[in-house]
């Protein structure tokens, strides 16, 4: 049986979220990007089932933008340490900030509870579309770059960065063209104002669904359990693996008890059963990747990042 979960809304920027049995605290999450953005609308989907396996507290949302997300982080490595405050955060956007705005302290301030999303970058394009594979696009693109215009969302987002490392690993100069959001890189996949389009899933499962766009490949090791006909990069023979983690940190130094609750509720949600059901239909996976695990992933996509940026530095864009 399916369970109801209730939502409250509630003025400006934050809204209830499931409010518990008891209400003897209330607990914002900052999220690093505008209302119905990609990581607002998983945030959305996520903390309704942290409420329920974390009784006796009234989550609300917080939508904190500006600085690519940047602005989000910075407001939690200020907020008090006691667990009324915790942060919805991604990599590779946690660690491409670090790089891309020379902050490399930032994980001093902050620290990471566990991972609970893991969503793969896909490459899509409209269904009219002459492009029968990754491997056709790159080939058109050594021929004429200019004539292969790629959509991505804003300039250091996940899969924009992921386009910038296939274009370093192909070793073709692609025509990358930024939109101001993941809907409008979308749409314009959608309309074949572009070529092709890297999003994340979530982002494409609905227009994939209807027939609006077709999948020329996923930067997973294995196609998604949420379209399994969307062959993984490595067949198209282009070595690129690519995914958005999602989880919880909260302010450096938050008492172990405290901590040790959100992780127990965050390992439940893991385990729940309707919460993988929602994960297969809209795109994502369910997982779970404990903090220190999930830190030193960060640190590995900080020297990836690093390297990059060195070579081929991307735009500083503000959105999220």
């Amino acid at each position: 049986m399916i369970r109801r979960r209730r939502f409250v809304f509630g003025a400006a920027a934050t809204f209830g979220i499931a409010r518990a049995a008891r209400a003897d605290q209330r607990v914002t999450v900052l999220v690093g990007g505008q209302s119905q953005s990609p990581a607002d609308a998983q945030a959305r989907l996520f903390l309704p089932f942290l409420a329920e396996h974390l009784s006796g507290s009234d989550i609300q949302i917080s939508n904190v933008s500006g600085d690519a997300g940047l602005a989000a982080v910075l407001a939690l490595a200020k907020a008090p340490a006691n667990g009324t405050v915790l942060g919805w955060v991604a990599t590779p956007t946690l660690p491409a900030r670090i790089v891309d705005r020379h902050a490399p302290d930032l994980m001093d301030s902050i620290t990471l509870l566990g991972a609970i999303e893991r969503e793969p970058i896909s490459i899509v394009a409209t269904t009219a579309t002459q492009i029968s594979s990754v491997e056709d696009l790159i080939a058109r693109a050594q021929t004429n770059p200019a004539a292969v215009p790629f959509g991505t969302p804003p300039p250091g987002s996940p899969p924009h960065l992921a386009m910038l490392r296939l274009q370093s690993l192909a070793e073709v100069a692609l025509n990358i063209v930024v939109f101001p959001t993941a809907a409008e890189a979308r749409q314009a996949a959608v309309t074949g104002h572009v070529a092709a389009a890297s999003l994340g899933l979530t982002s494409a499962i609905d227009d994939l669904r209807a027939g609006r766009l077709t999948g020329l490949g996923i930067a997973a090791d294995n196609q998604a359990t949420a379209f399994p006909d969307m062959p993984p990069l490595r067949d198209s023979g282009v070595d690129l693996s690519a995914a958005i983690q999602r989880g919880l940190a909260v302010p450096a130094g938050l008492p172990d008890d405290i901590s040790h609750r959100l992780i127990s509720a965050m390992k439940a949600v893991a385990a729940d059963t309707e919460f993988h059901g929602r994960a297969d239909d809209r795109g994502f996976v369910a997982t779970w990747v404990d903090g220190d695990s999930w830190a030193v992933e960060l640190n590995d996509d900080r020297a990836r990042l690093a390297r990059l940026w060195a070579k081929h530095p991307w735009p500083l864009g503000n959105e999220g």
